[in-house]
């Protein structure tokens, strides 16, 4: 961790050291609005200080540096004194506005995060939170500048928090902030906050595969050595001017890859790896040519980010070769205006001198956000809108091309329904078929780099319920949703309707008869504007028509018993007490629950329940991945939560991969006899396509609760041997 936050190194000093660094990169810049902006947000900040007990104005300082290293301009830098000023202070938004001015109020206004008396509960508060930094984001990047300077600082000073909390804020960079980096192109940004963001929210993983790498660096070191001699004389000779440089492959990236192939280390092939700067982008192909000359080519490890950039307009060549000793290594080929692209993204086009303010239509880099903030307006319920962001962020890409030529971007294993929203809504909705590369395909095929896809459609076809688990893009999941939204809402207002009429028959309640005011109070009572939302809400099965009409009947009637209802064989037991209960809807009694069998949620788990016509409430755990499609209407969400503690186990399905050892499932059964967890099923074999020096490990265990899963798991990772551990669901 960087120690960059020591207490020894006054407020004072800090931002002289500061002005010294703009006054070498910007002579001629009249620096006394910052001067301004230090000594109010200094003011403030006077009596208050950090968790590690140093002044808290050190942080908006380090942050200000950081952004300062990025070269941005003078509004950013104010920016990054102020940004805590009205979330820690009580100073005003419009306090701010009046002294430093609009732009200065508008970035800090977007890096502010709602206040915990606005927003309920955490989940909440951090979607409301991210909603409010995308749409500043649109008028102003800055906004999003100063926020990942502001991680960034609060990552390498997080050893003074407690381990829960580090491990929630290093889960929530991994999460948000790293893949937001990585979108806008910020590639050393991103590898800071992933790396950070691991060691905090894994430690155990981390030391490990730290200390695996750190072993092998010296080795590796004199390899890439002799690799980066051999290639800067192989260039020299032929002419092309070049800057080599060697990389060992970062720790969080080596633990994606293990855990994504469930390989091991020895297996990595781009853990070594060179990076050739060259002048044009010929000389970027000419060197490719001497590499491949020089070293064997590891098939299917070629790629040109060159004629096709990625989204957020990395380019560079990537080859990885075999070299002396049969060391597998890689190897990357760019420009220096690509390297400086690759290292600052966004940022690059934002220093000082250029003056830029707002977000360019053609920005390639932003288009992303564009659909985010599209698609974010329609998503009512903040743990949908949080699951499907994060999933949207940081997804590797394929591209594909329509039969004219135009490529098209789509998340890694999107459909030809995703492509065909890709283009557009009319195109989505009315797709009946797919033709890739000149074939017939069915609608779930998965796409490849380089497919040619042409969209079938028929008019008048609508959406059908089934593609939202087909679908990988929010953006054609989100158009679903609403046509599929609009035709559930007319069927459930039918049958609430019908339900409604039936039930006030068999109570001898006259509807016509009853007040308009006594119906516009009963409608509230559940929640709801008007009569339509209310038939609606019985059709889904939110309650039932009887609990509304009560209030309308005589005692006689309403003394009648409720008809039964069957009861689902997966439905918890219960004995009519609340108490009894394993799970419970939230201000509601009577409820028929089950715990769904796609994910099987275990105490201690975050759930949300989903109605589900005739079976009563399907309890899921909110990291199901059924979730995202079985939620497209909000009004069938139902908040439930765990009840009593009790002895209850839950089944859980575990696969573990390993290496192919003796005593590795000795080992395993021994963690699970210590942590008294019953064994349901067990059963191990080999798995060929790895040359057989991988197990698999297939169990179904038995665990009281989520803390006690984690235990099993954490132990079972440290294990020699094991190359991931994951919860099948």
């Amino acid at each position: 961790m960087t120690a960059e936050g020591s207490a020894t190194v006054s407020v004072d000093q800090l931002y002289e050291e500061l002005e010294s660094k703009l006054r070498q990169a910007r002579p001629n810049e009249d620096l006394t609005p910052l001067k301004e902006a230090f000594d109010f947000a200094h003011g403030l900040h006077k009596d208050q200080f950090r968790d590690s007990g140093e002044p808290y104005m050190v942080h908006p300082l380090r942050v200000t540096h950081i952004l300062a290293d990025m070269q941005l301009d003078l509004v950013t830098l104010e920016t990054g004194l102020l940004h805590d000023v009205v979330e820690d202070t009580s100073i005003k938004i419009e306090e701010i506005r009046k002294r430093f001015g609009d732009e200065v109020a508008h970035c800090v206004d977007g890096v502010t995060k709602l206040s915990k008396v606005q927003i309920y509960s955490r989940e909440e508060r951090q979607a409301e939170s991210v909603r409010k930094m995308l749409l500043a984001m649109v008028g102003d990047i800055r906004v999003i500048l100063v926020k990942l300077a502001d991680r960034l600082h609060n990552m390498r000073t997080l050893g003074s928090l407690s381990p829960e909390r580090q491990q929630r804020i290093g889960q929530e960079t991994l999460e948000i902030y790293a893949p937001i980096a990585h979108r806008l192109g910020m590639g050393k940004m991103r590898g800071e906050l992933e790396d950070l963001g691991f060691r905090y929210s894994d430690p155990e993983a981390w030391e490990d595969l730290s200390r695996q790498i750190e072993a092998k660096r010296l080795s590796s070191n004199e390899f890439l050595q002799q690799m980066r001699q051999t290639i800067v004389v192989k260039l020299s000779r032929e002419h092309i001017p070049a800057q080599v440089e060697g990389r060992i492959k970062r720790v969080y990236s080596v633990h994606q890859k293990i855990r994504r192939q469930r390989i091991g280390l020895e297996q990595v092939y781009d853990i070594l790896g060179l990076r050739i700067v060259t002048d044009s982008v010929k000389n970027c192909y000419a060197a490719l040519g001497v590499i491949h000359n020089e070293w064997h080519p590891i098939p299917g490890r070629i790629k040109d980010f060159i004629a096709i950039p990625r989204p957020n307009l990395y380019q560079s060549l990537h080859t990885s070769v075999i070299g002396p000793g049969g060391v597998p290594f890689e190897i990357q080929i760019r420009t220096e205006e690509m390297h400086r692209i690759a290292e600052e993204g966004i940022a690059a086009h934002w220093k000082y001198k250029e003056g830029k303010r707002g977000m360019t239509q053609d920005d390639q880099r932003m288009a992303w956000l564009r659909q985010l903030v599209e698609w974010q307006r329609e998503m009512r319920d903040p743990g949908d809108f949080m699951s499907t962001f994060k999933v949207d962020l940081y997804r590797e890409e394929v591209y594909c091309f329509t039969p004219r030529g135009k490529v098209i971007v789509l998340p890694r294993d999107s459909t030809p329904i995703d492509f065909a929203y890709a283009i557009h809504t009319d195109i989505g909705h009315t797709c009946v078929g797919a033709k890739v590369n000149g074939r017939i395909v069915p609608l779930r095929t998965a796409l490849r780099n380089g497919d040619v896809v042409e969209i079938l459609t028929q008019a008048g076809h609508a959406p059908s319920k089934d593609w939202l688990s087909v679908v990988k893009t929010s953006r054609a999941r989100n158009k679903i949703r609403h046509v599929i939204n609009a035709t559930e809402r007319e069927r459930a207002i039918e049958i609430g309707q019908k339900s409604l009429e039936k039930e006030a028959r068999r109570l001898g309640v006259t509807l016509s008869r009853v007040s308009k005011e006594d119906l516009e109070k009963a409608i509230s009572d559940y929640g709801c504007s008007k009569l339509e939302d209310l038939h609606a809400s019985l059709g889904y099965g939110k309650f039932s028509a009887r609990q509304v009409l009560q209030r309308f009947a005589s005692p006689a009637q309403q003394a009648e018993p409720e008809p039964e209802v069957a009861k689902p064989a997966e439905a918890l037991p219960r004995d009519g007490k609340d108490s009894d209960l394993v799970i419970r809807v939230k201000g509601m009694a009577d409820l028929l629950i089950y715990r769904a069998g796609c994910c099987n949620p275990i105490r201690g788990e975050p759930i949300v329940g989903y109605i589900t016509r005739g079976k009563g409430v399907g309890v899921h755990a909110t990291t199901c991945p059924n979730v995202t499609s079985l939620l497209y209407d909000a009004d069938r969400k139902i908040d439930v939560e765990w009840a009593r503690a009790g002895g209850d186990t839950f089944p859980v399905h575990l696969n573990v991969y390993a290496e192919d050892r003796p005593g590795i499932l000795n080992q395993l059964t021994s963690i699970l006899t210590h942590e008294d967890s019953n064994i349901r099923s067990l059963e191990a074999s080999t798995d060929d396509r790895r040359g057989g020096d991988c197990a698999m490990v297939d169990m179904r265990i038995e665990v009281r609760d989520k803390k006690q899963l984690e235990r099993i798991m954490s132990a079972m990772r440290r294990l020699s041997g094991i190359r991931d551990v994951e919860r099948v669901q």
